[in-house]
């Protein structure tokens, strides 16, 4: 994984942050009539600056404000950037700490400064589960991700640019100093994890394959010595009989792959954590051809599988004490004239059979496989990941991933990793009402069926994860962003990430 940032903590910016050379200091200002320590030395030196854009109630300190000065008088840095953190006897919600982040990020961005100091004061918590260490480990992780920029555009005149190159930061805090370092590692790691997923997800379809994902998978697994890598093709898919997964890619010239990553960084015997993620790399919609506008963004349509690939190496960079396996099922979806068609109906390496009533629904055909082919690991927990359904965009938007699950302890504490990392998730029910929406009449199950599409695409999935514990995250709505950001978000990198932290 590409590092994007020479992130380091610089203690010597408390003692003395007027002589700071850098483009742009970033300071948090407290709000209130008292400045705290490192807000007062910068108001002295610049003639009284901050109290004067307080007193004009230009900025107050409230959490999240911004303001900027050019060219203060009294310091060594070419531009000032005030971030409000509020009273300082008011305690900070994860709400808040985005706002400051965020605004700090912001603001480092519009200076376009090459390197930037960030000096910041004590923090008070409102959830006992955050802490500094929580606090440095965001702060990374947002920082790495955030000055992301797509480096593969095949014009190297318009070669985005990224100006930041250096940060140094302080943060009044008690923790200890390696303690410290270690959560700012760690955050950046997961930061470039995060950009890693970025790229496979901007690449265009055309060179972004099935084979590409697994040369990628192999070339990352050769990085690391407990991470090992196998490819499976449609030779070998078939004599597993996963006819579902192929099913998918029957009409593409490109051959469809199943990837399996495992990393030993447990005992031997010890069962692993599985991520399985859906990576079709592009999706027409096969026979149930997709409308053409905004076609194009189905090259995102293997997120959940460029998610599982980071993941995997930012497990392996972190060198977490678990074993975890990533499954890729890969396919690329086309209306060829050996494509599957509406009323076809395959079988799955499970033995059940299904009816395909829409070939549009092809994820969960590729992860029905994956998931039966997952079971051999004897793992401890399954989660898989999915840009699926439409509908979860409809129900939840483009801020909040989908969850459902079979099980009530994996639910919450995933939940609880995508609260902690910023990168939220929302449990909907998968209850046996729905299921009966999937019956056919010619086979054992239906691909499509009710109005709760988000709903039956888990229920459907969950056929085949009946014998371990499983979550299914469903992340339409926030693996990319539309529009004029048109892009890769990274997520659910951080929540998958966080979990798996949380486990070692």
């Amino acid at each position: 994984m590409k590092k994007r940032l020479s992130l380091a903590l610089q203690q010597d910016l408390k003692k003395n942050p007027l002589k700071v050379k850098a483009d742009s200091l970033v300071l948090g200002v407290n709000e209130g009539r008292v400045l705290n320590p490192l807000s007062s030395k910068i108001d002295k030196a610049t003639n009284g600056v901050i109290k004067k854009l307080a007193k004009r109630k230009e900025f107050e300190g409230k959490v999240g404000q911004q303001a900027y000065i050019a060219s203060p008088d009294g310091l060594s840095a070419e531009r000032l950037y005030l971030i409000g953190f509020g009273k300082p006897k008011d305690s900070l919600s994860n709400e808040d700490i985005n706002k400051i982040l965020n605004s700090t990020i912001n603001s480092i961005k519009s200076s376009k400064s090459k390197n930037t100091s960030i000096c910041f004061p004590s923090l008070k918590y409102s959830s006992n589960s955050h802490s500094d260490s929580w606090f440095l480990q965001k702060m990374s992780t947002f920082l790495e991700s955030k000055v992301y920029t797509y480096d593969a555009k095949l014009n190297k005149k318009n070669k985005a640019i990224n100006h930041l190159k250096k940060v140094n930061l302080y943060l009044d805090s008690s923790l200890s100093l390696s303690k410290q370092r270690k959560a700012l590692k760690t955050g950046q790691i997961v930061g470039q994890g995060v950009n890693a997923a970025k790229d496979l997800a901007n690449l265009p379809g055309n060179i972004c394959t099935p084979s590409y994902l697994a040369s990628t998978s192999r070339s990352a697994a050769k990085n690391y010595a407990k991470l090992s890598c196998k490819v499976f093709g449609e030779k070998e898919m078939k004599k597993m009989g996963m006819d579902c997964l192929l099913s998918v890619g029957n009409g593409s010239a490109q051959e469809s792959k199943l990837i399996s990553m495992s990393y030993q960084g447990g005992k031997k015997d010890d069962k692993p954590y599985a991520i399985v993620g859906k990576g079709i790399t592009f999706d027409t919609g096969g026979i149930s051809l997709k409308p053409g506008a905004t076609m194009d963004e189905m090259k995102f349509d293997m997120c959940g599988a460029a998610s599982v690939i980071a993941t995997m190496q930012v497990v392996s960079e972190l060198k977490l004490p678990i074993n975890v396996v990533g499954v890729v099922a890969s396919a690329e979806n086309m209306p060829g004239s050996k494509a599957t068609k509406p009323g076809d109906v395959v079988k799955t390496m499970s033995g059940l059979t299904v009816e395909i009533l829409n070939t549009d629904a092809e994820g969960r055909l590729v992860l029905a496989d994956a998931l039966t082919y997952v079971k051999r690991f004897k793992p401890k927990s399954v989660v898989d990941i999915a840009t699926l359904t439409g509908a979860v965009i409809i129900a939840l938007g483009h801020s909040t991933s989908g969850l459902m699950s079979n099980d009530d302890k994996l639910a919450k504490e995933l939940l609880d990793a995508g609260k902690k990392a910023s990168d939220k998730a929302w449990r909907l029910p998968i209850w046996d009402v729905y299921q009966k929406d999937l019956e056919s009449n010619f086979a054992d199950i239906a691909n499509i069926g009710g109005r709760a599409g988000t709903i039956t695409a888990a229920c459907f999935l969950s056929r085949f994860a009946k014998d371990y514990s499983w979550a299914h995250l469903d992340v339409a709505g926030t693996a990319h962003y539309k529009g004029l950001a048109k892009g890769g978000s990274g997520r659910p990198v951080p929540l998958l990430s966080q979990y798996l932290i949380d486990k070692a």
